[in-house]
């Protein structure tokens, strides 16, 4: 009998995990293609940079962090699925479209130009 305990404990275990770690990659697999392709039309703009930093603090980092380290259950930005998994445009559709099931609020109300100038200052973390 405890052994079978141990086994149901373990499966649940592992049952769990592995839904978390499906549920944190979900939104990426929503991204519709030709959003996914968008390219930042603010790439390698030091201003879009300083901008999106500013916005950033206003923003973002109540919930992900002074420096987008992350915080509490919210995920550190410096993270590998944000700086090279997702693209610039799959970022520009999660700020979009948000993602309420995991706390994260539609940036839609912000003007397009605002949205690029974050995504540059969150790329610009991975340097």
């Amino acid at each position: 009998m405890r052994v079978l305990g141990r086994m149901a404990r373990l499966f649940v275990l592992l049952a769990t995990a592995s839904t978390l770690l499906w549920a944190g990659t979900r939104w990426i697999q929503k991204v519709p293609a030709r959003d996914h392709e968008r390219a930042n039309p603010m790439a390698g703009n030091p201003d879009a940079v300083m901008a999106g930093q500013l916005l950033f603090a206003d923003h973002c980092a109540q919930c992900h962090g002074e420096h987008a380290e992350g915080k509490g259950k919210r995920p550190s930005l410096h993270s590998d699925r944000v700086q090279n998994e997702a693209t610039p445009g799959d970022l520009h559709w999660l700020l979009v479209n948000g993602s309420l099931g995991r706390g994260m609020p539609s940036w839609s109300k912000l003007p397009d130009q605002q949205l690029w100038q974050l995504i540059s200052y969150v790329k610009s973390l991975k340097q």
